[in-house]
């Protein structure tokens, strides 16, 4: 039997070194495990590494000890030559320094170098250190001469993922004093994809979007709705806590298509189905994926035309497939408005792609997020106080959302 549950509108005042592949979900009973805290997936290759560290900055849903960073190069023709990685945590953002004896020299099996050649990742050794649900961490990563691997677009305002890069050559991984780092630029993210580690929490839900769940353009003070999401898992008693995991990339598409911005395809990352692998099914404690796309197919751009419905019906339902026969549930979200006109093309598609993810039992449960934000006055467009443009909720539009989910579609 299928969960459908309907959003209800608020008021207003693994192996070391291989290419993505299949983790177990966390096993039903008691006691700790590894679980994803904090993901960020990689939208394709930009430039080339100077002499340099980068300080990638995460933050954790969850909490956990021991440990383990993903660095992944998916979209590279060159190898990753990784020299050195060092893990600490960070009391804020503001500074690049980290809390005094946290910073922890990395490990690829017992080495700490390593090379990652295209398309494949490798995890770190678990490390001596424990984290709080909403503790920065610190990953500083020396690999001068490397094809980067980023996630570059704009995020939200708060709890911001983001980067420092040192200001002279050389790894400058073990300077807790932040003295080595310039400034902070939100939402710069180098080759760090991901950290598990062991964790009371039950598994993670993985939210695989656009730049909806990326964060793109959420202005107005407030976090995305994912950590929205997490924040109010993280209120509940320990035992049924999950953690959860950003796969949004701005641009991204549900259907295998040329990306409708992007002629290079290194803008947006792979379609969903393409990344599936890596961005969801090979992390550690998956039990959940919730999916938000379609909003890119649907509204098309100069690289692609418009998608019809069933093209974007067929690439959900491929990805449900896919993520059932791994034994993990699938909760679909509808498709927010995009200003397009009443009875025209795109908006006839985006409520077909709607009717069908409501009552076609596909998904475990669905979340209606298209009731959510839309006008009652004109149900094309979301509310002018919750958007920031037509198609990105602003912060207040990403709070309505976050808090409008049914706990109930993750078995809490």
């Amino acid at each position: 039997m299928h969960l459908r549950l309907t959003a209800v509108v608020l008021t207003a005042s693994a192996s070391l070194l291989a290419p993505a592949t299949a983790v177990a979900a966390p096993a039903d009973e008691a006691g700790p495990h590894a679980v994803t805290l904090t993901e960020s997936a990689l939208e394709g290759v930009h430039g080339t590494a100077p002499d340099a560290t980068v300080r990638n900055v995460l933050t954790v849903t969850a909490s956990g000890t021991g440990l383990r960073v993903r660095l992944s190069n998916p979209s590279a023709t060159a190898a990753l030559t990784v020299r050195s990685v060092w893990a600490g945590l960070q009391p804020s953002t503001a500074s690049p320094a980290l809390v005094p004896r946290s910073n922890r020299h990395a490990t690829f099996g017992f080495r700490r170098a390593v090379t990652i050649p295209p398309g494949a990742s490798a995890w770190t050794d678990p490390l001596p250190l424990s984290v709080r649900r909403g503790d920065h961490v610190a990953v500083s990563v020396y690999a001068p001469g490397s094809p980067i691997g980023d996630h570059t677009f704009p995020p939200p305002e708060t709890d911001t993922p983001g980067s420092f890069l040192s200001g002279g050559p050389g790894d400058a991984g073990a300077d807790e004093s932040g003295a080595a780092y310039g400034a902070f630029s939100p939402g710069v993210l180098w080759w760090a994809d991901a950290i598990s580690a062991v964790s009371a929490a039950r598994g993670t839900i993985v939210a695989l979007g656009d730049s909806i769940t990326d964060g793109y353009n959420a202005f107005g003070g407030g976090p995305r709705w994912t950590d929205v999401l997490a924040a109010r898992i993280g209120n509940l008693p320990p035992g049924r806590r999950l953690s959860v995991a950003n796969a949004g990339i701005s641009g991204n598409t549900v259907s295998v298509q040329p990306n409708p911005y992007d002629p290079t395809g290194q803008c947006c990352g792979p379609p969903a189905p393409v990344r599936l692998d890596r961005d969801v099914l090979s992390l550690p404690g998956v039990r959940y994926v919730l999916l938000l796309e379609g909003t890119n197919d649907i509204g098309g751009g100069d690289n692609a035309p418009p998608a019809p419905a069933a093209q974007v019906v067929g690439a959900m339902r491929t990805v449900a497939a896919r993520v059932h026969a791994a034994g993990r549930k699938i909760v679909g979200a509808t498709v927010l408005p995009m200003c397009n006109a009443a009875g025209g093309p795109k908006e006839q598609a985006r409520l077909a792609v709607n009717e069908w993810i409501r009552t076609s039992g596909t998904f475990d449960a669905v979340l209606d997020f298209d009731s959510v934000l839309r006008d009652p006055a004109d149900p094309t467009v979301m509310r002018a106080d919750w958007r920031s443009d037509c198609y990105h909720p602003n912060a207040e539009g990403d709070r309505l959302l976050g808090e409008s989910i049914d706990l109930r579609a993750f078995g809490l």
